[in-house]
């Protein structure tokens, strides 16, 4: 089964990583990426849909029915705003996605882009952690064919990706000289652009024992 894939987030670090991956990949055939601004790539494989709401999906639905597979990797950070603020972008611009997909087909595998520390039992003190966990129980609810929620910690990224979130991409120069050994004294605890996106697919294509994955389990996935 070759995979036709829906992709948001291709503008960001995870997302771009994801889309070359898809890109480069025999096993998918079509990419359309869907966010408010171009991802500016140019693919033979590669479609855009730029929309200021994802409410308006709706108005797409038989465009959308071609696609088997959605890479969902919008997110912002919570350094610098405020719980409403992060909820809004979080949790309800990824219900207004899932709830127009869900619409349309639901025959479809759907990947979410969470974070390690994500609490599923929606108690966390901590804001973001509740809200993400809030978010995935979300979509395992919705109804899609099955679904897997990605939760990375510290990510490596490459193909010359940098994060769009300063505080993050100065984390990353700062990291840079020992983000080798780290890896090699840690392997567990670090995944990579490339390895995200290899994962995606080859989950998309074959399913996995896990809906949660961690660092470890992304790695995994993606030697499979």
């Amino acid at each position: 089964m070759k995979l036709n894939v829906l992709l948001t987030g291709a503008t960001g670090m995870i997302g771009r990583g994801v889309l070359l991956e898809c890109l480069k990949s025999d096993n998918v055939e079509s990419v359309l990426s869907i966010g408010r601004s171009p991802s500016g790539e140019k693919h033979p494989k590669l479609k855009e849909l730029n929309l200021k709401d994802f409410k308006e999906l709706e108005n797409h639905s038989e465009q959308l029915k071609e696609y088997n597979a959605c890479f969902f990797c919008l997110g912002i950070s919570a350094a610098g705003i405020s719980e409403e603020q992060y909820s809004s972008v979080t949790f309800s611009m990824t219900k207004d996605f899932a709830d127009a997909l869900v619409g349309v087909k639901s025959d479809m595998v759907f990947i979410y882009i969470s974070a390690t520390g994500a609490d599923g039992t929606e108690e966390a003190n901590i804001s973001w952690a509740r809200i993400k966990g809030k978010t995935e129980n979300m979509i395992f609810r919705k109804g899609f064919r099955s679904a897997y929620m990605f939760r990375p910690g510290f990510i490596e990224p490459l193909d010359g990706i940098n994060s769009r979130t300063t505080l993050y991409r100065w984390l990353y120069i700062l990291m840079k000289p020992i983000t080798p050994l780290f890896k090699k004294l840690f392997p567990d605890m670090v995944t990579d652009t490339r390895r995200i996106g290899q994962a995606m697919i080859k989950i998309a294509k074959q399913g996995y024992s896990k809906t949660l994955l961690e660092n470890k389990d992304i790695n995994d996935a993606a030697k499979r």
